[in-house]
C-alpha cells in the first residue's frame, strides 16, 4: 500500500470519527439541556470526546503520509458523512436545503485549502506568538459573549460553533508551531504555547458541545468544519508568509470559493431557522385553544382575557 493511499484511508476514517462524535454530541445536547457545555455525567459525552481524540490522532497520522493539500480538504468530508450517518443511526433525515448547504460549504472549503500554498512558511517570535494567543482568546471570548445575547437557538448555535471552530483553528496553528520547534528539542520557553494549545482545544470542545443545543446537527457542524481551517489558513497567509497558488488568479479563485463556503453556511442556518419556526408556530385544537407545536400550552385563563398566543406562551426553544 502506497503512502498516498494510506493517507487517504486515514483521512476517511478520521472524518467518520469526527462525524460520529458530532452526532453523539448533538444527541447529548438534546437529551441533557441542563448541561450545555460539559455533561460530564453522561458516558455518551465521554464517548464523543474519545472519538474526537481518535479523529485528531488519525488526522495527524495522515499528515505524516500525505501532503497537506490532500489531507486538509478531506477533513471537510465530516459534514458529508454526518448527514447520512445521522439518518441511518438516529433516523433524522436532513432536508434538501441542508444537503445543498453542506455540499456548498464542503466544496468552498476544499477549494480554499487546495489553493493554499504552505511552502516556505515563516516563523513567529515568541512575543508575537503570545500576542496571537491573547488576541485569539479575546476573539473566542467575544463570540461566546455575543452568543449569550441571542435568543434564537439556531443563530446562537452557529455563533458558538464559529467560536469553537476559531478555537480549534488556533490550536492547530500553535500545534504546528510547537511541532517545528520540537525537532531541535522543545525548550522550556515553549511551555506557554503548550498551555495555549490545551486551552484552545478544551474551549473548542466545550463550545462545540454547547452549539448543538437546540440548533440541530448540520448548521453547527458545518460551521465548525469550515471556520476551523479557514482561521488557520488566514493566520498562515497573514502571519506565516503562506500564499495562494497561481498568484493573482489563484487569489481571486480562492475568494470565490470563500463566497461559496459562506453561502453554504447561510443556507444551513436559514434552513434550521425555518425548521425551528415551523416547530414553534401555534396551532389550533378542536376547542380553538392555541397550542404550540412543541407541546407548550397557553397559561390557564389567558384565552378568557383575549390575549394573543404570543403573549400567553413562550416557546421552550426561546426561553
Amino acid at each position: 500500500m502506497s503512502a498516498l493511499v494510506l493517507a487517504v484511508l486515514l483521512s476517511l476514517v478520521s472524518a467518520v470519527a469526527y462525524a460520529a462524535a458530532a452526532i453523539i454530541q448533538e444527541r447529548v445536547a438534546a437529551s441533557a439541556p441542563g448541561s450545555a457545555y460539559a455533561p460530564v455525567r453522561r458516558p455518551a459525552w465521554w464517548g464523543s470526546v474519545t472519538l474526537n481524540g481518535l479523529g485528531a490522532t488519525l488526522h495527524v497520522a495522515a499528515l505524516a503520509f500525505g501532503p497537506l493539500t490532500l489531507v486538509q480538504p478531506m477533513g471537510a468530508l465530516t459534514i458529508v458523512f454526518a448527514l447520512p450517518m445521522s439518518a441511518a443511526f438516529i433516523r433524522r433525515r436532513a432536508g434538501t436545503a441542508a444537503w445543498r448547504g453542506a455540499v456548498m460549504a464542503t466544496a468552498g472549503l476544499a477549494g480554499l485549502l487546495a489553493l493554499t500554498n504552505g511552502a516556505d512558511a515563516e516563523t513567529l517570535a515568541m512575543g508575537s506568538r503570545l500576542v496571537l494567543a491573547g488576541v485569539g482568546f479575546g476573539a473566542v471570548a467575544t463570540l461566546f459573549l455575543a452568543s449569550k445575547a441571542l435568543h434564537r437557538a439556531a443563530t446562537r448555535g452557529v455563533v458558538l460553533a464559529a467560536a469553537a471552530g476559531a478555537a480549534f483553528g488556533l490550536a492547530s496553528v500553535f500545534t504546528k508551531s510547537v511541532a517545528e520547534d520540537w525537532q531541535s528539542g522543545l525548550p522550556l520557553r515553549e511551555l506557554p504555547l503548550l498551555f495555549a494549545i490545551a486551552g484552545f482545544a478544551g474551549a473548542g470542545l466545550l463550545l462545540s458541545q454547547a452549539s448543538y443545543r437546540g440548533a440541530g446537527l448540520a448548521a453547527p457542524l458545518a460551521t465548525v468544519t469550515v471556520v476551523n481551517p479557514v482561521v488557520a489558513a488566514a493566520i498562515g497567509l497573514t502571519l506565516f508568509g503562506e500564499s495562494f497558488r497561481y498568484g493573482t488568479a489563484g487569489t481571486a479563485i480562492a475568494l470565490g470559493f470563500g463566497v461559496v463556503a459562506a453561502g453554504g453556511l447561510i443556507l444551513l442556518t436559514t434552513e434550521r431557522l425555518g425548521v425551528a419556526g415551523r416547530h414553534d408556530k401555534p396551532v389550533m385544537n378542536s376547542h380553538d385553544t392555541p397550542v404550540m407545536a412543541s407541546g407548550a400550552h397557553p397559561a390557564p385563563g389567558s384565552e378568557r382575557r383575549g390575549d394573543s398566543p404570543d403573549q400567553t406562551a413562550t416557546p421552550p426553544a426561546l426561553r
